[in-house]
């Protein structure tokens, strides 16, 4: 299944992500069975606003929006499938 990478700013600070965090995961186990949140990365910027760097498993990248939309308080800034993951075990010393 295709994974995505979703870039995203939020209208709200850290400490006001917890409940979109939960109702992110709610979503993805109530009504979007087929999405696979695996991680995130949460970054907060100079204004204190939180941007999240977001890996999905999902059919397709519409239904990856339609949660997104669903979940609300965001924008999504880009959407990009996965080609691939590399690690610096991928590139051993010569």
């Amino acid at each position: 299944m295709p994974r995505y990478m979703i870039v995203r700013s939020f209208e709200v600070g850290e400490e006001q992500m917890p409940p979109i965090g939960r109702r992110s995961r709610e979503l993805t186990e109530g009504e979007f069975p087929e999405i696979n949140w695996e991680h995130s990365h949460v970054v907060v910027d100079d204004e204190g606003l939180v941007h999240t760097y977001c890996v999905y498993e999902a059919p397709n990248s519409e239904i990856v929006r339609e949660h997104s939309t669903r979940l609300g308080k965001h924008t999504i800034d880009e959407l990009h499938e996965i080609a691939g993951d590399v690690s610096p075990a991928d590139f051993p010393p010569a």
